[in-house]
């Protein structure tokens, strides 16, 4: 009887070990990789949404961004050209 108590005991300790196991691996190796894998498409969209707003604006010259009941317009901005004073 107490034989067959140590082996249940064993056997809830070696699951209880596995299981710990799982975590760890999730915690350190899993999670990792899936967070840089979405940060990492995260900023390829990014980049592309401003590379294809760039080139909207270059090609029609403005690109119109709807925000809500709102447009936001976007434009080329021309720096004015500063005269050097004379001395």
């Amino acid at each position: 009887m107490i034989k067959n108590k140590t082996n249940v005991f064993m056997v809830v300790l070696v699951l209880l070990v596995v299981v710990l196991g799982v975590v760890v691996v999730y915690s350190f190796v899993a999670k990792p990789l899936i967070t840089g894998y979405n940060v990492q498409k995260y900023n390829q969209g990014a980049n592309d949404v401003l590379i294809l707003l760039v080139n909207e604006v270059q090609s029609q010259g403005f690109v119109q961004i709807p925000v809500g009941n709102q447009t936001l317009v976007l434009v080329p901005y021309q720096a004015p050209e500063l005269s050097q004073p004379n001395f």
